[in-house]
């Protein structure tokens, strides 16, 4: 397996959002988790420190395809320690299900806390500072009602910017719901308040409320 130093060599140029410490946050989690839920821990621990080895920078349009990319070099760096083939196996169908918005569901209990663990990593302090940041990135501003038609569907109007709070609203608020674990729901609900609470709070400031 992959030591954490070696690991690092993967996130060089990664933006803030998806960098080493959000690795280890998650190993951390997946650490926790893994344990309580009966993981291989082995496997698990492979996907967490190679699941965001490729298009970890800069938020662009290779992040839409990232799970695949990481996967392949999550198969080269395996192969060469000489992992047997099915465990390599295992440990990209964690990453290729990694994503959110990915088409390939988690099907392995590792992939399962997998998902879980990077999406918690969204929630609470961490989300409302990975969000912001994200947003930053992207040359987004960072505050801003969304529109009626936002609200209501999920589309943007015509020029519509996409700041913290739509990703909140379109994505951060439905995490929690689409977590597989008991345990890692158990930790979502905290973090989830906190992030509904500031975001909340972000609106009404935003409109001279509070």
């Amino acid at each position: 397996m992959p030591t954490l130093e070696q690991a690092r060599q993967f996130y060089q140029a990664a933006d803030p959002v998806h960098d080493f410490d959000h690795i280890q946050r998650v190993l951390r989690l997946a650490e926790r988790i893994g344990p309580a839920e009966g993981a291989d821990m082995e496997v698990l621990r492979a996907a967490v420190l190679l699941h965001d080895a490729a298009g970890a920078a800069g938020g662009g349009s290779g992040r839409a395809t990232h799970q695949a990319a990481s996967a392949e070099v999550a198969r080269a760096a395996l192969a060469a320690e000489g992992w047997p083939a099915d465990r390599i196996e295992a440990v990209l169908h964690c990453i290729r299900a990694h994503r959110f918005r990915g088409s390939e569901a988690p099907a392995s209990l590792e992939a399962k806390i997998l998902f879980d663990c990077d999406k918690l990593d969204v929630l609470g302090a961490i989300g409302v500072a990975r969000a912001v940041a994200y947003a930053a990135l992207a040359g987004q501003p960072l505050t801003g009602a969304p529109s009626e038609k936002f609200k209501a569907t999920g589309e943007k109007e015509p020029g519509e910017p996409h700041t913290p709070y739509h990703e909140f609203l379109f994505k951060l608020s439905r995490i929690k719901d689409r977590l597989h674990t008991a345990s890692a729901r158990a930790l979502a609900a905290e973090r989830h308040r906190y992030l509904a609470d500031y975001f909340e709070r972000l609106a009404r400031e935003s409109a001279g409320e509070l």
